[in-house]
């Protein structure tokens, strides 16, 4: 399997919304811009909804067959470790192989010796890659502090996937290496040294999802230093580059930007470097589907609305358990959380407004949102009476998740 030069991960907490998401999809290609679609469902999500991976690939291949998709999509088992790879790998196409645990672990003496063996041909002198002004200087002792942080969790990468290959067969699934949740960001250096060491391990990647600066919280927009993050970006962009012409790795490999659901901010910079150095790109997301499900609960009234009411009371007074597993990837100012009573006195337009990611306006309540957006948890356990009601009010829900993911996602990101 080779991967498309650009795809996007459509993450659905209840796996009701494919139709919606890949009609999205399809109205970019409408507009001359072909996207594949991955639908992707981490392990803790399954977890916490009782759902299982198949029922991920059902839900692909019933939008897919419901509109007649004629091109490629793929079943991302997202986040996986040794663990708990096993219950997707029936099902999966593409495996995010997330070693951010194991970076800062130190690997076998022997190990690092051989990595700084096979990279001193890079040391001793300024190294270049073309189109970064500033020349990295790479000596003995900073391979040796890039082995002993990262070359563990390069180890367990290729562990990881020697097992799948074990059972999928080569050429069956498409890898990703993701170390984007951890709290320092890998510099181009150390992205070009991670590349190397993959590349010894022969572990064919075709994305790598690196840790930038800034924050990624979930389901609102990137909050950093704009341009930092574009020099990041570009100089990322030639190193994979660059490592294509060093190491033996896949053509197209490129690289994923993770928690890249409502990363407004950033979309029109990485859209213009994609374009100019004729990049690909993947961008996973994961909550926004369902936040927009919950959107078109509050906008169809009544016992709808309701529900979407009860959802927030219940998050609101077990955010603390809600929030503690995202902690890294959220920042929710509780000064600026609604009371229940208070948003059971909202309209259904008022709740929409506080949920829906409209940057700039008025209504607009990143700390709802991200509360919301931990607390499906909730709605899992309405189970069948939640699942009902969204699928009672299919259309005014889909149009939420369509209108989401192609104006505000895609049209952005594209420059549709």
């Amino acid at each position: 399997m080779k991967l498309e030069k650009y795809s996007f991960g459509i993450g659905d907490r209840f796996g009701l919304q494919g139709k919606a998401q890949l009609t999205a999809i399809m109205n970019a290609a409408n507009a001359g811009i072909d996207i594949v679609p991955v639908w992707n469902k981490s392990n803790r999500e399954h977890q916490i909804i009782h759902s299982e991976p198949e029922e991920v690939r059902f839900e692909a291949e019933q939008a897919v067959r419901n509109l007649n998709w004629k091109g490629n999509y793929y079943v991302d088992a997202d986040h996986i470790n040794l663990g708990n790879v096993d219950r997707f790998i029936a099902h999966s196409d593409f495996f995010t192989i997330d070693v951010a645990d194991y970076i800062g672990k130190k690997a076998d003496q022997q190990d690092i010796d051989i990595f700084i063996k096979e990279n001193e041909r890079f040391s001793g002198k300024n190294f270049t890659i073309p189109g970064i002004d500033e020349p990295f200087t790479i000596s003995k002792e900073k391979l040796k502090e890039i082995a002993a942080k990262y070359l563990f969790a390069i180890k367990k990468a290729s562990e990881i996937y020697q097992y799948i290959l074990n059972i999928k067969g080569e050429g069956n699934f498409i890898p990703e290496v993701s170390m984007d949740e951890v709290n320092d960001p890998q510099s181009p250096a150390e992205l070009f040294f991670i590349l190397s060491g993959l590349a010894s391990e022969k572990l064919p990647l075709q994305t790598i999802a690196p840790k930038f600066s800034g924050r990624f919280n979930k389901g609102v927009d990137y909050v950093g230093d704009l341009l930092q993050f574009k020099k990041e970006f570009h100089a990322d962009l030639l190193v994979v580059e660059k490592a294509l012409t060093e190491f033996d790795l896949p053509e197209n490999l490129k690289l994923s930007v993770h928690s890249g659901s409502d990363k407004f901010t950033i979309y029109p910079v990485m859209g213009e470097l994609i374009r100019k150095l004729d990049k690909g790109l993947h961008v996973k997301t994961a909550g926004t589907t369902w936040l927009e499900e919950m959107i078109g609960l509050a906008l169809a009234g009544e016992e709808a609305l309701d529900l979407a009411r009860s959802i927030y009371r219940k998050a609101f007074t077990r955010r603390v358990e809600l929030c503690g597993p995202y902690a890294t990837v959220i920042d929710i100012d509780e000064g600026q959380l609604p009371s229940p009573d208070e948003v059971d006195s909202w309209s259904s337009e008022k709740y929409a407004n506080a949920l829906r990611h409209i940057p700039g306006h008025p209504e607009y309540n990143p700390s709802m949102r991200q509360l919301i957006h931990v607390g499906y948890k909730i709605a899992a356990e309405y189970a069948n009476v939640y699942i009902s009601l969204v699928r009672r009010n299919e259309i005014i829900v889909s149009k939420q998740v369509i209108e989401n993911i192609y104006d505000r996602h895609l049209r952005r990101l594209f420059n549709i």
